[in-house]
């Protein structure tokens, strides 16, 4: 459940460190993302070095969050952290070039396969 100011960690090696979301898509009155969804979000701490640069505007897919997730076999999933994926907005491609930690199925099948093939597990 990622809602407005909730903040991320980036799950990539874009140089972001912190992301903060300022908008959630799918409809003017939608007030909750959830593992899969494209969110924007504004880069809080990046490093010099990186893809990204502080205050800059991104668009990123959330890929864990705290909040258990129903499958439609009856499973729940849950991970530690609240994590998303810095994405260019046009080819829904990951941005960096590395993907850290597990990702959710739903990311692949909510159309991220360069994302869920990039991880290193996909739960």
């Amino acid at each position: 459940m990622i809602q407005l100011r909730s903040v991320l960690v980036p799950a990539d090696n874009s140089g972001a460190k912190r992301l903060r979301v300022i908008h959630v898509h799918g409809g003017s009155f939608r007030r909750f993302g959830y593992v899969g969804d494209m969110v924007t979000v504004v880069v809080d701490k990046a490093d010099p070095n990186g893809y990204v640069k502080d205050s800059e505007k991104v668009k990123a897919v959330i890929v864990r969050t705290r909040k258990e997730i129903r499958r439609s076999d009856g499973t729940y999933v849950r991970f530690d952290d609240n994590a998303a994926v810095i994405i260019d907005p046009k080819s829904k491609d990951p941005l960096a070039s590395r993907v850290f930690g597990p990702i959710a199925r739903e990311v692949k099948d909510r159309g991220y396969a360069k994302i869920a093939s990039l991880a290193p597990e996909v739960l």
